[in-house]
């Protein structure tokens, strides 16, 4: 009966395959060819996913020799036709001219019960051993994975959701549309807030939104980079840099303007506009920019008490900072005096960016 169903599933007698099943599961229901027969069954009718499951079933239960390699030229088949499947759609998808441009790819936390299924997976579409697989996939916060052309991240993007994988993909240009005002200062704050902002031209105005417009808001610190002298071995003097401070930074998400309302501790007018509570009697000398700018952040906390927080920037920055090198005339709309650039600025940006698009992703 054995060659019978071989015979049949290789004419693609299908009917006649599932009759002389039932007849060999009826005589041996523990067989392993039955599930053998039953997987390349489900592999020929469409069904990839149950193939896959039922032939994976066999290696765990090592049967026979000649039925766990069977098992495995099955595997070996159903990786060969997704693999054609994926390059096919990669081609229409970068075909489109819709698609044109660059992206970036982010991987979302996998909890730790569900890691090791999830970087199988991560692995076979990406072309990753399992060990490599299983160390980028993140465990809390975002994972800028891969930035490129847009078509191919959306092909690889639609892939990993199908193996059910939480990762999105935004296009560069979409973020980049996102209006960006640098707020100076303050001028009313009460049951509307009027800030007189910079826009991405230095353009100077007023922009005043209600409370309820805020749909997010993202906090974040920079750091200060200096150059430091140390004592090395032998007393030698050594030049090298170190962080010396940190720049604070909060985004306010406006989507139904379309914009990021931006404030930094560096550039904010704490002398200029609207005067918050006192803090002491102490003299204004002896009150830091620190203690200015957790009084503001307290009077934005009583105006915005249920407003949802991004604050992984620190996670996402660890993979952020190596992609940004391929990114170009990507601005970070973020004033802070520094000798030289780095890529921490845009980081911040990025991942605002990433958070203001991610409900429409």
């Amino acid at each position: 009966m054995l060659h019978q169903i071989a015979a049949a599933l290789d004419r693609q007698d299908y009917r006649t395959a599932v009759q002389l099943l039932k007849q060999l599961r009826q005589q041996s229901p523990e067989s392993p060819w039955v599930v053998l027969f039953t997987a390349r069954l489900q592999e020929e009718t469409g069904k990839p996913e149950a193939a896959e499951a039922l032939y994976r079933q066999l290696l765990r239960q090592a049967p026979s020799s000649k039925v766990m390699a069977q098992a495995r030229q099955g595997l070996h088949r159903l990786a060969a036709i997704g693999q054609a499947q994926r390059q096919q759609v990669r081609a229409e998808v970068v075909a489109d001219p819709s698609n044109a441009g660059v992206g970036c790819l982010v991987l979302e936390p996998v909890s730790p019960e569900r890691k090791r299924a999830a970087a199988q997976q991560f692995g076979q579409i990406m072309n990753l051993d399992a060990y490599t697989a299983r160390l980028l996939l993140p465990s809390r916060g975002w994972r800028l994975y891969r930035t490129g052309r847009f078509a191919e991240l959306q092909n690889y993007g639609r892939a990993l959701r199908q193996a059910g994988l939480s990762v999105f993909w935004v296009a560069l240009a979409e973020l980049q549309a996102i209006r960006v005002f640098r707020v100076q200062s303050f001028q009313t704050i009460d049951r509307q807030g009027t800030i007189l902002c910079q826009d991405e031209s230095n353009q100077m105005g007023l922009l005043t939104f209600a409370w309820s417009e805020v749909a997010a808001r993202v906090e974040g610190r920079l750091p200060i980079f200096e150059d430091v002298v140390d004592v090395g071995a032998y007393h030698t003097l050594i030049r090298k840099e170190q962080t010396q401070d940190f720049v604070q930074l909060l985004d306010l998400h406006l989507p139904q303007r379309h914009c990021i309302v931006r404030l930094c501790d560096r550039s904010y007018q704490f002398q200029q506009g609207l005067e918050f509570e006192p803090l002491t009697q102490a003299p204004s000398s002896l009150i830091t920019t620190r203690l200015r700018w957790n009084r503001l952040l307290r009077t934005l906390d009583d105006r915005l008490p249920s407003v949802s927080v991004w604050s992984d920037f620190p996670i996402f920055a660890d993979s952020a900072l190596e992609h940004l090198d391929l990114i170009k005339g990507f601005s970070s709309h973020i004033d802070v005096f520094r000798k030289a650039p780095t890529n921490w600025d845009s980081a911040f940006h990025l991942y605002s960016a990433l958070a203001f698009a991610y409900r429409h992703c």
